[in-house]
């Protein structure tokens, strides 16, 4: 091969390397730019969901079954930001005194009649179509890695779909397709799925309402995708925001509270 040869072999590799790299640069940052765009997305509507301050709010459950209401049950939720939380159970009467006691990802029931907490996953059910992590750990955006997955319609709003991978198998779901406004970015609708890929429940948010600063749903309706008419209702009331000390979230302050 000639010099003259490999020189020109050389400038027309040099030119399509020169010509191919900023195309490739391009797609590199393409996934990063999106998935920046949906931790957004993800982060600002937990902000709308729950204060990112320290909060309490009372929590009424109610379940139906084709349309027929069973038990109601109330708890009191004291929430940390969103990674420390205590749930206390307020009604029915007979369940008073228990409580759940969430640290990070790490679950504990205290109950009167027993002396040692007992661990708990979070995925468990607590009442109806409520898991025990629907109550004490609403953090999306700490427990999910997010992607934008396209563009729908919750009734009359337009929305971002996203969908969130579980970061762990120590979460509530193992997926969370979830829909927020695209003006307002305000929660409006999550399918939650298995290990499996099967579709466990549908929820709606509802009944925006300023509460503790913020306009915030008040009202989440959860459906059993499995059994058809199985619902469960759940008003949230009285939130504000308050100062909640760390020494609050510790085992032992859970069992003076239940002395």
């Amino acid at each position: 091969m000639t010099h003259s040869l490999r020189s020109r072999r050389h400038f027309i590799a040099t030119l399509a390397g020169g010509l191919l790299l900023p195309a490739f640069g391009r797609a590199a940052d393409e996934p990063a730019a999106t998935d920046a765009e949906a931790v957004r997305l993800v982060t600002a509507a937990d902000a709308i969901r729950f204060p990112r301050e320290s909060f309490q709010t009372e929590i009424t459950v109610r379940n139906f079954s084709d349309g027929v209401e069973g038990e109601a049950r109330k708890f009191r939720v004291l929430s940390r930001g969103n990674e420390n939380t205590i749930v206390l159970t307020l009604e029915p009467a007979t369940e008073r005194g228990q409580a759940l006691l969430m640290r990070g990802r790490d679950l504990w029931v205290f109950m009167p009649s027993v002396s040692q907490p007992v661990r708990l996953s979070l995925a468990q059910r607590l009442t109806g179509q409520v898991a025990n992590g629907d109550l004490a750990r609403a953090n999306f955006a700490g427990d999910y890695t997010p992607t934008v997955a396209g563009r729908d319609t919750v009734g009359d709003a337009s929305a971002v779909v996203l969908e969130l991978a579980a970061v762990d198998r120590g979460v509530t779901y193992a997926r969370v397709k979830y829909w927020v406004g695209e003006s307002d970015i305000r929660p409006l609708k999550a399918e939650f799925y298995a290990l499996s890929g099967r579709l466990l429940k549908t929820a709606l948010y509802e009944d925006f309402r300023q509460m503790a600063g913020q306009l915030r749903p008040t009202r989440l309706v959860m459906e059993d995708a499995l059994k058809k008419g199985e619902v469960s209702v759940l008003t949230y009331e009285n939130m504000n925001v308050r100062e909640l000390p760390e020494r609050m979230f510790t085992r032992e302050y859970m069992r003076r509270l239940q002395q």
